[in-house]
């Protein structure tokens, strides 16, 4: 499944470290500038000019071949259009999501493949449970790939105009990818143009494959080594820091200053034990020397995590904070953790209710990303300016306390 938006990569077409995409992909030569065609343009005029643009990067015959054959995919706009999942909760998503089949299998994996994951963290600092994770939810290791036409995918997010910015620049690596022959013309993956068993972009395909096993091949489709390090490439490449933690869970007190707590409101931990914080077992928090900020996914009364700066990096793979903090748990899970402490949150607004709370922030002046039922980011930001403004506690959940105060 492939969620809302994801970190691009600057350099598109670095130098890869793998024999299969080694080589480095030509400069635009010199002369009369490529025209870049406008989102939702005459659809054959604007792949006419990505070709252009294409064959100036270097891409050959075969990989514009493979564009003059591509077209758009109306089912890739449905999925792009519906993605209701992320209008759960996050006990409701994490729970379906964190099953018994994804530990057992993660829990084997890192001990099948454990020679690999060693290799990933002493490379590049990350965890093999936070690579596991990863593969877990992403296609289950390896067994859901998805079955979109890639490069119809891309070409039609490409195309249109809802978020052109995010998926233009993905479609000439993955022509440079096919050109090359480390991928077929009509490779398979997910609605948004992700490929392999941890749903890669093409330009972290191109530009950090890496050949795990040695055999020359850098396929992230079949080979779990290639899988396991260019994963954990991917995320040091996103500012993973070696030996840091992800997230911990704690206990909150009943009354705190609220409006401290928050993802990027980073404390000393011992500024958040003498407001009462412990460890969820009611030990005392342990001063690491780092910051960290409290996220509470369902209020005040609900789960309470620390978040450190790894833990922003999850958000450089995927902006839902849904799917970023259940992929955090999931990993701590696999680490050895238990299970998070549902707490007795109070009833939080769903549906219609949702969407009437949004249009009223939204009507407020803020931006809370659309009308969409998902209580996202903005959305939460914005709640969470609303209740310091009305005096309520500030946590960034919405509750009908709050709907009937706006």
């Amino acid at each position: 499944m492939k969620l809302l938006s994801k970190a691009l990569v600057a350099a598109l077409f670095a130098t890869a470290a793998m024999p299969a995409i080694a080589q480095d992909t030509a400069a635009v030569p010199q002369g009369a500038p490529v025209v870049t065609s406008e989102c939702g343009d005459d659809f054959a005029t604007w792949k006419q000019n990505l070709a252009n643009e294409a064959r100036t990067t270097g891409v050959g015959e075969k990989g514009l071949s493979a564009l003059a054959n591509a077209g758009l995919d109306p089912k890739v706009l449905e999925r792009d259009r519906a993605q209701g999942v992320f209008a759960q909760t996050f006990t409701q998503f994490s729970e379906r999501m964190i099953s018994d089949y994804r530990l057992k299998h993660g829990a084997a994996n890192l001990q099948k493949y454990g020679q690999y994951f060693t290799i990933a963290e002493q490379d590049y600092g990350v965890p093999g449970p936070v690579i596991a994770a990863f593969w877990a939810l992403e296609t289950d290791f390896g067994a859901v790939q998805g079955k979109f036409n890639s490069l119809n995918a891309l070409v039609t997010l490409a195309h249109d105009c809802r978020r052109p910015d995010l998926f233009r620049p993905q479609v000439i690596p993955l022509l440079t990818l096919i050109d090359r022959n480390v991928l077929p013309a009509d490779v398979q993956g997910a609605w948004a143009g992700e490929i392999g068993q941890t749903q890669i972009l093409p330009s972290d395909y191109l530009a950090r494959g890496v050949d795990g096993d040695g055999d020359g091949i850098v396929d992230l489709r079949n080979t779990p080594a290639d899988v396991i390090l260019t994963t954990g490439k991917k995320i040091q490449s996103r500012g993973w820091k070696r030996g840091e933690p992800w997230i911990e869970e704690v206990r909150v007190p009943a009354e705190m200053a609220w409006e401290e707590t928050g993802r990027t409101n980073k404390q000393p931990l011992a500024r958040w034990a003498a407001m009462g914080v412990t460890m969820r077992d009611g030990t005392p928090i342990k001063d690491n020397g780092l910051k960290a900020g409290i996220v509470l996914p369902m209020g005040r009364k609900g789960p309470a995590f620390l978040t450190y700066d790894n833990y922003d990096v999850y958000l450089e793979w995927n902006q839902s904070a849904t799917y970023t903090l259940t992929a955090a748990h999931l990993a701590a899970r696999l680490a050895g953790q238990p299970a998070f402490d549902r707490g007795n949150p109070d009833a939080g607004l769903t549906g219609d209710a949702m969407k009437a709370l949004q249009q009223k922030l939204h009507d407020k002046g803020y931006d809370v990303g659309g009308i969409d039922g998902i209580l996202g980011t903005n959305t939460r930001e914005a709640i969470r300016q609303e209740q310091m403004r009305l005096k309520l506690p500030v946590d960034g959940w919405p509750t009908d306390e709050l709907l009937a105060n706006l």
